[in-house]
C-alpha cells in the first residue's frame, strides 16, 4: 500500500510516493514558471500546476513500479488566490502570494476592520486572500464578475484531477486564517465581513477538513497520472500546515522554522490565540484536531539567498555551501551590517511598502560578511516573531524549534539561528516537507492512519540538534533591538 503526497509549491510542484511506512520511494519535481510583467506583479498558470502534478504523478508511479497508489493528498502555496468559472476552471491566473499589488487594500481593511478580521479569523490583513479579493473587485471588474470561486492552488489542482465543478470547489481548514473572511473557530464565514467589503458569501468555497475526500481521478487525468479511474483524492492542506505535520508539530510547544521560499517560523498550541498586542502572529488552525499554529514569516525570505547567490555571490559557480563557509569565516560583530528581508513587503505584520536594505554598510564589508547579513536577519526576524510568541502565550514552554526546508541543510544557518534564539535547533531525519504532510494526510483521509498524530508517530525520526553558545545571546539580544528600530524606520520612511 502506497500513498502519494504534492505540493504545489513556489519553487515548482513536487510529488512524492511513500510507502505505509513512510519510505519514500520515489519523488520528482517541476519548476514553476511565473510570470512577473510588471512590478509588484507575479502570477503562475493554473493549468501548468495541474499539468506538472499530472506529470509527476506518472513519473513517481513509473520508478518505482508502484500499483497500489491508495490515495493521493495534496498540499499548496496558501495565501495567493485563483478565480474559477461556473465549470471549475480558471477564469484569472493563480494572484500569488508574492504578489503586491493588493498594498492599498490591505490598507482599507487594516484602517476599516482590523482587528475585526484579526479576531474572526486570527490573523491581520496583509498579502492574503481578503485584501486579493477585494483588489480583483476593485481593479478588475468586468475578471471578478465571472469569477464563482475563490481557491488556492492545491484545491485547483484536486478539482482539475476529479472533474469538479465550482459547486463542489472547497477550501480546507488550514487555510481560515488568511481568507479575511472566516470565522475561524466556527470553520464557517463570517457573513458580517462579507457584506462589510461586498464580497457575496456564494464566491467563497466550502470548507472542508484537511483529511476530507474531495472526489477521485476521472479518466483524462487518470491515464496522465498512470494510476486507476477512481484513485481517491484528499483535500489535504496549505503546504506550511503540511510541513509542520512532516515535524510532528501535533502537540502543544513543539515549534516549527519552514525554511523554504518564505521563512516560517511557528508554535503549536491548544487555544486559538489572535495576535491582539502586535499582529505580528497569524493563528492558523493545525491538521490536528483541537490545535493551532501561531506563526509568522517573511515574504520570499528563502528567495533572498537565491537573490544574493545570482546578484551578488558569483552565480551558480559559487554553490550555497561556499558561501555558507564565506559567513561562518564572520564572527559575531556589532560593526557588521544590518540586512532588511522584506524584498516584497513586510508580512508579519503587514507593512507593504516596507522595502530591502542593507544598512551599515563600509569599504571594508565582503562579500561574506554581506551574506552573513542575510542569513542573520531570517534569526533576528525569528527573534521578534519569539518575543510576540512568549506576550501571547505567556504560560507555555517551548522547548525546541524544529526545522524542514531547502535551508535545514545549513549547520552554519542552523547554529546561527541556535544562537540568536537561543533554543536547540533540530533536523528532521527523513525530512520530507510538505510533500511528506501531505501523504501522510491522504493515509488518514482513506484509514490507514487514525489521525495525524498517529501518523507522525510512525513516520517522523528526529535528526541532529544544534544547541545554542549562550556566550553570543547578550550580543545577539542588542542586534534584534537595533534591528527592530530600524524596520521601524525605514518603514516609516517608507510609508511617507
Amino acid at each position: 500500500m502506497t500513498l502519494v503526497g504534492i505540493d504545489i509549491g513556489t519553487q515548482g510542484v513536487k510529488a512524492a510516493l511513500y510507502s505505509a511506512d513512510g519510505e519514500c520511494r520515489a519523488e520528482a519535481f517541476e519548476a514553476s514558471r511565473p510570470h512577473r510583467p510588471a512590478p509588484g506583479v507575479v502570477e503562475e498558470d493554473p493549468e501548468f500546476q495541474l499539468a506538472s502534478t499530472c506529470r509527476l504523478v506518472r513519473e513517481c508511479i513509473d520508478r518505482s513500479g508502484a500499483r497500489d497508489v491508495a490515495a493521493l493528498g495534496i498540499a499548496g502555496q496558501m495565501a495567493g488566490v485563483i478565480g474559477i468559472g461556473p465549470d471549475g476552471r480558471a477564469v484569472t491566473p493563480y494572484d500569488s502570494w508574492l504578489d503586491t499589488r493588493c498594498g492599498d487594500q490591505i490598507r482599507r481593511m487594516q484602517t476599516e476592520a482590523g482587528d475585526a478580521v484579526l479576531g474572526a479569523t486570527g490573523n491581520a490583513p496583509s498579502f492574503n486572500h481578503g485584501p486579493k479579493i477585494l483588489w480583483w473587485q476593485r481593479e478588475r471588474p468586468r475578471e471578478y464578475a465571472q469569477i464563482a470561486k475563490f481557491v488556492q492552488p492545491g484545491a485547483y489542482v484536486a478539482m482539475g484531477l476529479c472533474g469538479l465543478r465550482a459547486l463542489d470547489a472547497f477550501m480546507d481548514t488550514s487555510y481560515l486564517h488568511f481568507s479575511g473572511f472566516a470565522d475561524n473557530r466556527s470553520k464557517c464565514w463570517d457573513a458580517a465581513l462579507c457584506r462589510q467589503f461586498g464580497v457575496a458569501l456564494e464566491k467563497l468555497p466550502r470548507i472542508v477538513e484537511p483529511s476530507a475526500p474531495v472526489g477521485g481521478l476521472v479518466s483524462r487525468f487518470a491515464q496522465d497520472c498512470g494510476l486507476p479511474v477512481g484513485t481517491p483524492v484528499i483535500a489535504g492542506c496549505g503546504d506550511t500546515a503540511a510541513s509542520f505535520l512532516s515535524c510532528g508539530a501535533t502537540a502543544p510547544g513543539v515549534c516549527v522554522d519552514v525554511a523554504g521560499t518564505a521563512s516560517v517560523f511557528a508554535a503549536t498550541a491548544d487555544a486559538f490565540a489572535p495576535d491582539v498586542y502586535s499582529g505580528t502572529l497569524g493563528c492558523g488552525q493545525s491538521v490536528t484536531a483541537g490545535l493551532w499554529h501561531p506563526y509568522a514569516y517573511i515574504n520570499g525570505g528563502g528567495l533572498n539567498l537565491e537573490w544574493f547567490r545570482r546578484e551578488f555571490g558569483g552565480g551558480p559557480d559559487l554553490t550555497f555551501d561556499e558561501l555558507d563557509a564565506l559567513a561562518a569565516a564572520v564572527p559575531p560583530d556589532d560593526a557588521l551590517p544590518l540586512f532588511v528581508p522584506h524584498l516584497g513587503g513586510r508580512v508579519s505584520p503587514g507593512w507593504p511598502a516596507l522595502r530591502g536594505a542593507w544598512v551599515g554598510l563600509t569599504w571594508d564589508h565582503t562579500r561574506g560578511e554581506l551574506y552573513r547579513a542575510v542569513l542573520e536577519s531570517v534569526a533576528l526576524e525569528y527573534a521578534l516573531y519569539q518575543q510576540a510568541l512568549r506576550r501571547l502565550l505567556p504560560g507555555v514552554t517551548f522547548a525546541e524549534l524544529r526545522i524542514t526546508g531547502g535551508g535545514e541543510k545549513s549547520g552554519m544557518w542552523n547554529q546561527l539561528k541556535a544562537d540568536v534564539l537561543q533554543m536547540p535547533i533540530v533536523q528532521i531525519e527523513n525530512s520530507g516537507g510538505a510533500p511528506m504532510g501531505a501523504a501522510m494526510l491522504a493515509g488518514v483521509g482513506v484509514g490507514i492512519f487514525p489521525s495525524p498524530p498517529a501518523a507522525a508517530a510512525r513516520w517522523v525520526r528526529m535528526g541532529r540538534r544544534f544547541l545554542p553558545n549562550a556566550v553570543h545571546a547578550a550580543h545577539y539580544q542588542k542586534r534584534c533591538e537595533h534591528y527592530e528600530a530600524l524596520l521601524t524606520t525605514l518603514n516609516d520612511w517608507a510609508a511617507r
